[in-house]
This record gives C-alpha cells, structure tokens and sequence, in this order.
C-alpha cells in the first residue's frame, strides 16, 4: 500500500517502511520546517516514520519518503516496570 491509497480512518494503522539506509539518511534532518524525523523501531525490528511525517514532507531532499512502503504498526512493547 502506498501513501495516495491511504483513508482518513487508517491514518493511525500504518507506518513508512524504511531501510537502514534510508534510516541514516533521515536521521536528524527536517521534513518541514521545525519538524524532524522521529524514526523508530517497532515489534519487529523494521525501521519506521509515521504517516504524518510522509503525508508533510516538504523538504525537497526528502520528498522521497512520500513514495515508502506502508506496513501496520506494531509498536514494541514497553519493558516492564520494577
């Protein structure tokens, strides 16, 4: 599935499926002004960004990210508490 076949109602299901080399691309730099990336892992393991951050790209070295495969989120589980 790609970002232009995304509903309103699954916005909040899907993530941007990155590469490792995709990730180190990304790190640290903006996707609009005042907005940078915030890649992260989830349940197994794949480097993701969110919906939101594809869908507001408007950095022109970045707008690649619009064409990323979307997987659902499987955020990882929290380690338990002590």
């Amino acid at each position: 599935m790609k970002l232009s076949n995304i509903t309103t109602e699954d916005l909040t299901k899907f993530v941007g499926l990155l590469t490792l080399e995709q990730k180190t691309l990304i790190h640290g730099n903006q996707y609009t002004t005042d907005s940078c990336f915030n890649e992260i892992q989830d349940l197994n393991d794949n480097w993701i960004i969110s919906v939101e951050e594809m869908e507001f790209c408007t950095n022109i070295e970045y707008l690649w990210v619009k064409d990323l495969p979307l997987i659902i989120y499987e955020p990882k589980l929290a380690p338990p508490l002590s």
